[in-house]
Parts: structure tokens; sequence; C-alpha cells
């Protein structure tokens, strides 16, 4: 598969942030200094701002919001929506429940794998594409369902997927 590296080592999560994300993270803490429970927002925010969650943000959160490392980390890692590592631009997540499982949707992942040549949660070589499994996009009579960034498509076979595909990629050059 090609992917990003995933290493803690060469991860860009794993990066020191530089001075104009350290500033936006430093931004979005302030505005919410007057939010009760503010961790959730917080971390919306970052991630809406970044993209993600770099690691290298948290102890940063932990300390404007007096709470400790771990408590941010926990949340970080708890709640699947939370990235801790850099996305493509486009991320194409591939329904896994019951119905779509009963209508090819193990075929449809399979197709998509190869397509794309990453597996799910990775990163597409040229940065334009990642792959996620999804658990119900509420489009049960239409399987199999995909949803690319905030778009639903119904009855997605694999040259339906490739169509997609090429189109998002011609759009991105």
């Amino acid at each position: 598969m090609h992917a990003r590296s995933n290493t803690a080592e060469t991860s860009a999560a794993a990066q020191p942030l530089d001075a104009e994300r350290q500033a936006e993270v430093e931004r979005i803490v302030a505005a919410h200094t007057n939010v009760v429970a503010p961790l959730m927002p917080v971390l919306q925010a970052v991630q809406a701002a970044l993209g993600y969650i770099p690691r290298a943000a948290i102890p940063q959160v932990a300390r404007g919001l007096n709470l400790t490392r771990a408590e941010v980390y926990g949340v970080v890692t708890f709640y699947h929506h939370f990235r801790t590592e850099p996305t493509g631009r486009h991320i194409v997540a591939i329904c896994q429940a019951e119905a779509c499982q009963a209508m090819g949707s193990a075929a449809l992942t399979a197709h998509a794998k190869r397509s794309l040549g990453v597996d799910y949660h990775e990163v597409t070589r040229d940065g334009v594409f990642s792959l996620e499994p999804v658990y119900c996009l509420g489009n049960c009579a239409c399987t199999p369902s995909i949803m690319v960034d905030a778009n639903v498509h119904a009855r997605v076979t694999p040259e339906r997927f490739d169509e997609i595909i090429d189109e998002l990629r011609a759009a991105a050059r």
C-alpha cells in the first residue's frame, strides 16, 4: 500500500507546531475560555482549522483549559471523529453497516483499496484521498453507499466509484 508513514518519528502529527498553527490553537482556546465544558468545542475547532489535531497541540490545549494532557488525549482518541494524522484533501468513507454489507460493500471496499492503493485510515501517495470506514450513512434503501467529504453517493458500483474518484482527481489538478 502507498500511504504516508504512520510512525511517530516521521509523522507530521508528531512534529512541533509551527508558529502560525500554534497561534491558531491559542486563538481557539482563548475563544472558548468562557464556555462551559470547552474541551469538545476546542478540539472540534482545532480540527476544523488544521484538518486534524496534531499531537503537539494536545499539551497546548491542556494548559489553556487547565486539564491534564491525559484528559485531552483521552477525549481525542476516544471519539473516532477526531484525527491525529493529516488526511487527504478528500475523505472517502465506505459504509460498513449491515444493509450495505448485504448489498456488496465488502467487494466495493476491496475495489476501493486496490484502486486508491491504500487501506483504511491511510492517505494516497498524492495526498488527494483518505479512505475511512463509516458505520451507517442513513441511506439503507440505496446501498452500497459512500460519502466523499459531505456528499453521499448511493448504489455505488466499482465502476461508479472509479468515476467519482476520477472526477475528483481531475478537479485536483
